[in-house]
């Protein structure tokens, strides 16, 4: 089978042959990965930051928006006479960051960018770092119109004359760099006037609008991405990946601060070829036709979830696969209700108002494993943004619950994103699940048309602090809502760059008329090469085929993790 092409040379329709003979080197060396990703939280960027900059992904270029939040530098820490507000009472967060510098101040309006790249270790590589990344803002304003950007002796950062108009602070560590710079294009100027900005007290702060560039995020976007490639993309070239952004920012959403998509459509309403979507009654390809068996297994298992008034994800959510897993003995328990506070464009489970969390819940499935004799458990939950913990305790008592009654059977938890509170997660992860499973689904262009209430960067933080607590960590895509074949080779890099061990690919079908259409069908040859893409990449797993779904073959997963842990050890 031919290998695929290089990822920088890749055209975004294109596909390459399902067979032939390789005629080049493969894996092509690595691109400058260039991500925009909207409106992202501070937390979740930084602990996206630290797993790439820990991890041998290759090159980063993180761009995007804070919420609003005032950074503390190594040498605020112990000196907080530059901050001369609570930050709480303007609606912003305080955090200590582990660069150096003192205090600043990231919002909306204002593009901040993390390059984690390779810089060489020898004396005065931080000073050439701060200097080229000065050098990279200072070209790109100039593209943007404006000529008076300039370095200042003594100062860090990029000035116009006395007004400092982007703030830079690094740290390399292992001959990798970390933090970045952030650029005024039209943030509140007046959140820094509650700070001393960088400890500086002469000279003001300015942004690109309050110089007279009326430039767009968008335009500040790709003019940076240019000078940044220009620096730091090898012989890989680049590949750059956009979250698409809402029409109204005042929408729910981490990725709602994003003033307009910087590449492809938002909603996936032309396939990414061209191709007229599939309607509804699409007939499906031979290969999408799962045999309906309903054997003495299947009817056993219907039983026992039946008597338990249990849920399972199988049903809920119309997987294809329930007669091959039912009859096998295998299920997905679906736990905190049938109903989801969530409305997520793919899928069927219940929307409306859900109830109380059923307290006796946990022991029930715990019952259901030992009945059915299950040496892998699976469980999974709808979305509970009703409740304060998002769900966490059910998750973690129902963990308590199964290995109590049966202490060999194995766990894989398929969790909701909490939105990104640390504590939640920390109590998912404290009961010690075999895998931690969460979703990123889509590339991170569909994410917004796909899930409107998630976030690609806080899904890629999720399980970034699932990995940092020492769980096996796994996620699934699926195909067919518009992507390209580029864009889902760049997602699997995404997730095998912050740690994930296992992953799976399969073919989105739509729920009702009312759901995402389908774009297309992609043919098993195309998930045969995908497979063997990700496995290059590193991941210990890869379950790739159009019927599959995240807790297709979940076993197989676990027994691939625990063999990759033992070797490594």
């Amino acid at each position: 089978m031919t290998p695929p092409p290089a990822e920088a040379g890749e055209e975004s329709g294109a596909r390459a042959p399902l067979s032939g003979t390789a005629s080049a080197p493969w894996p092509a060396p690595a691109p400058l990965r260039v991500r925009w990703l909207g409106r992202v939280r501070y937390r979740d960027a930084h602990a996206l930051q630290r797993a790439l900059h820990a991890g041998g992904g290759g090159d980063y270029l993180l761009l995007l928006e804070h919420h609003p939040v005032y950074t503390l530098g190594l040498r605020a820490w112990t000196d907080s006479r530059h901050l001369l507000v609570d930050p709480a009472q303007l609606g912003a967060e305080l955090v200590q960051a582990d660069r150096g510098g003192n205090v600043t101040y990231h919002g909306p309006g204002q593009l901040v960018g993390y390059p984690i790249v390779s810089v060489p270790v020898r004396p005065g590589a931080t000073s050439a770092h701060v200097h080229g990344l000065e050098q990279v803002v200072i070209n790109a304003l100039s593209d943007l119109g404006l000529t008076g950007a300039a370095r200042r002796q003594g100062y860090p950062g990029v000035w116009v004359e006395d007004r400092k108009i982007c703030a830079v602070g690094v740290r390399l560590t292992r001959g990798r760099s970390m933090h970045g710079f952030a650029l005024n294009v039209d943030p509140d100027l007046s959140m820094f006037s509650h700070i001393v900005p960088c400890g500086i007290r002469e000279g003001g702060v300015t942004s690109l609008a309050a110089e007279g560039v009326r430039a767009t995020m968008a335009e500040v976007v790709d003019a940076m991405a240019r000078r940044a490639a220009e620096r730091w993309a090898g012989a890989g070239g680049v590949e750059r990946q956009d979250v698409a952004g809402r029409a109204s920012p005042s929408e729910p959403g981490e990725e709602s601060g994003a003033r307009a998509p910087l590449s492809g459509t938002a909603t996936p309403s032309n396939a990414a070829d061209g191709r007229e979507l599939l309607t509804i009654g699409a007939r499906k390809p031979p290969w999408l036709r799962a045999r309906a068996e309903m054997g003495p297994g299947y009817r056993a298992l219907k039983q026992t979830m039946r008597s338990l008034e249990l849920v399972t994800v199988c049903e809920e959510a119309g997987c294809p696969n329930i007669f091959e897993c039912w009859g096998a003995g295998t299920a997905t328990f679906m736990i905190n209700g049938d109903r989801c506070t969530r409305a997520c464009a793919f899928c069927l489970v219940d929307t409306r108002r859900p109830a109380a969390p059923d307290g006796d819940e946990p022991e029930r499935v715990a019952e259901a494993v030992a009945r059915m004799g299950l040496g892998h458990a699976v469980v999974t939950a709808v979305a509970r943004d009703d409740l304060a913990d998002g769900g966490a305790s059910a998750f973690a008592a129902t963990v308590a619950a199964i290995r109590r009654r049966s202490p060999g059977a194995t766990v894989e938890l398929l969790v909701p994103d909490c939105k990104g509170d640390p504590s939640a997660l920390e109590v998912i992860f404290a009961a010690r699940p075999d895998v931690l499973n969460h979703n990123l689904e889509t590339v991170a262009r569909l994410q917004r048309a796909a899930r409107p209430s998630a976030s690609y960067a806080r899904s890629l933080a999720v399980l970034v602090r699932a990995k940092a607590a020492g769980l096996a960590t796994k996620s699934g895509v699926m195909l067919g809502m518009g992507e390209t074949e580029q864009e889902v080779v760049g997602a699997l890099a995404d997730l095998r760059s912050v740690g994930v061990d296992v992953v799976t690919l399969g073919q989105y079908l739509r729920p009702t008329a009312a759901h995402l259409p389908v774009a297309r069908w992609w043919h098993p040859d195309e998930f045969t090469r995908l497979r063997r893409r990700a496995e290059a990449m590193g991941f210990a797993h890869v379950e790739a085929s159009p019927l599959t779904r995240s807790s297709y073959h979940a076993r197989d997963a676990v027994n691939a993790v625990g063999t990759a842990a033992a070797d490594a050890g």
